[in-house]
């Protein structure tokens, strides 16, 4: 069919759009084209709350047909945390059918160039926030999330970095000129004259391997910066979070169609249940780029056996917080409250370990003992969480039966200071919600360093005694560099001892928030400001975004022709 839309008109609709966001990542003020409210959606053919719950009502029980080649089954079996089964079949593939279709499209997708590309990819995006509402249902109900995180995190926020994602690119893509001509002086002969042409080509077919908990959020940067950069995209989404991505693929495929693109340059790839696909997908020799979100064992199996591929993995670490001293005790309790509880501590970013000098730390209250600290601590968690209904829009509900386990065997690691209780969820009596857990533990037996020094994904939180700020440190040091760090947060008013926590920091390559009482908290970060990982420790081997993420997804070819 025709180009509905021409390469002139989405360059007219989205540059300006890409100008913003290619300031943003400059100067990393903050900025986003994408609305965090609910109540901001409903005009310009955006769906409000009713219309987006509509849309979603409508796709339960029914078969998503993305149209693409080598389909030769229907899977799928998601049941939501919240105890609905969804119900959605979507296309199983032949891999050995539909990869060459995806690989046939590439060409004109790179003969495009970096701007179409880009405002190609900002259209999908814009037509993904325009049915933000219909997506946050479909988050929170594979993830768990409670809607409003589902709606910020699944739609705007994720939305976000897909778009820091296509800005990345496009800087790194244009870095090389077109084309230039060369001249050398040869004294006095007749100097030697080339000119240059420069391409930036794909490296072939990408896969982002979806996880359970930020389907969007973790799945679109890999995508979009992939799709950007010219390669095809193959979407393998996590077997209890399918819907999300699934959308997110049908939105693409209508709009590179649209545009006059193969439709095959971005597809879907559902599996049966216990199919397992993920290895077979990321040592096949047509995938050359993969982004994996998800457990340590899987990621360093990818880093290891996909050899013919670009890897961009985010895996597990232990994430720290060293409490010294503060100058505002109650701002301190607050925010690690809201970020022991939010979402459950389903979060790669969400602090475990909280490391607190045994003899007590200073305070603008006075000083506070070890035990102090943490029985305050569960005070105010327990206060956050004491009304249902607010406890119920925080933790959402448990993501599936491995967290719930790990919380229950959590009290028996050491001395509980706040028990988990269970919540009612009076709208999805099915939903399995559960309040965080703080165990002590003795940062000098070893006994309980076997647990403080392992990821425990979930509501699982460890005060853990150290014999002082300095020791602290020390522990700081060895947790990101055996285990890793999402996030790193301290409390202190020593200035020597920030100075050690930052250098620490520095040189395990961890990313550092310092002292946070008001409405910021550790375990978020803001798209075209912060990083996500740092991808210098082993928690990550990439971050999210920076030019390092995108900068080998192409490679540029040069053909020289004599002048």
């Amino acid at each position: 069919m025709a180009a509905e839309l021409t390469a002139h008109e989405l360059i007219a609709k989205h540059r300006p759009t890409l100008d913003q966001a290619l300031e943003a990542i400059r100067t990393r003020a903050y900025w986003s084209p994408h609305p965090e409210h609910p109540k901001a959606y409903g005009e310009n053919g955006s769906l409000d709350m009713a219309a987006g719950k509509s849309a979603f009502d409508a796709l339960l029980g029914t078969r998503l047909d993305l149209g693409q080649p080598g389909t030769d089954d229907w899977v799928g079996g998601e049941v939501s945390p919240y105890g609905i089964e969804l119900g959605v079949e979507y296309p199983h593939a032949d891999v050995d059918v539909l990869l060459p279709a995806m690989k046939a499209g590439q060409k004109a997708w790179r003969d495009a160039g970096a701007e179409a590309r880009a405002v190609v990819c900002l259209e999908i995006l814009k037509r993904i926030s325009d049915r933000t509402h219909e997506f946050a249902h479909a988050v929170m109900h594979t993830s768990g999330q409670a809607f409003m995180m589902a709606f910020q995190a699944g739609g705007p926020h994720a939305q976000d970095r897909g778009l820091e994602a296509v800005a990345y690119a496009y800087v790194e893509q244009v870095r090389t000129p077109d084309t230039a001509e060369w001249t050398k002086p040869q004294g006095k002969r007749d100097p030697l004259a080339l000119t240059k042409q420069f391409t930036p080509v794909p490296r072939g077919i990408a896969l982002v391997i979806g996880c359970n908990t930020f389907p969007t959020w973790n799945g679109y940067p890999g995508l979009f910066a992939s799709l950007a950069t010219g390669n095809a995209v193959l979407v393998k989404p996590h077997p209890r979070a399918v819907l999300p991505l699934a959308l997110t693929v049908r939105v693409a495929r209508q709009v590179l169609t649209e545009a006059g693109f193969d439709p095959n340059l971005v597809a879907l790839a559902a599996e049966r249940p216990g199919e397992g696909i993920a290895k077979t997908l990321a040592t096949r020799p047509e995938i050359r780029i993969i982004d994996y979100t998800g457990s340590t064992s899987f990621g360093d199996w990818l880093e290891a056996n996909a050899r013919q591929a670009q890897v961009y993995t985010e895996k597990a670490g232990v994430n720290t917080v060293l409490v010294d001293s503060t100058s505002n005790y109650k701002g301190m309790l607050s925010n690690l409250a809201f970020s022991l509880s939010l979402y459950s501590g389903q979060m790669c970013t969400t602090p475990q370990n909280l490391l607190i000098p045994r003899d007590g730390i200073r305070t603008d209250e006075g000083p506070k003992t070890f035990d102090e600290v943490v029985a305050d601590l569960a005070r105010s968690v327990d206060g956050l969480l004491g009304d249902d209904a607010r406890a119920n829009a925080l933790l959402g509900a448990i993501v599936n039966p491995d967290v719930k386990a790990r919380l229950e065997a959590a009290a028996g690691l050491g001395e509980v200071a706040l028990a988990s209780r269970e919540i009612a969820n009076p709208e999805f009596p099915d939903a399995v919600v559960r309040t965080p857990v703080i165990v002590k533990l003795d940062g000098a037996k070893p006994d309980d360093e076997a647990a403080y020094m392992s990821e425990c994904f979930g509501p699982v939180s460890f005060a853990v005694a150290v014999d002082s700020s300095a020791d602290a440190v020390e522990l700081l040091r060895r947790t990101i560099r055996e285990k890793g760090a999402m996030t790193v947060g301290a409390y202190t008013s020593d200035e020597e001892v920030e100075q050690a926590v930052q250098e620490v920091c520095l040189e395990e390559a961890a990313q550092l928030s310092l002292n946070l009482t008001g409405g910021v908290y550790v375990n978020q970060t803001a798209a075209f400001s912060d990083f996500h990982g740092s991808g210098g420790n082993p928690a990550a081997n990439a971050a999210l975004t920076d030019g390092a993420f995108v900068a080998n997804r192409f490679r540029v070819v040069e053909v020289r022709r004599e002048a």
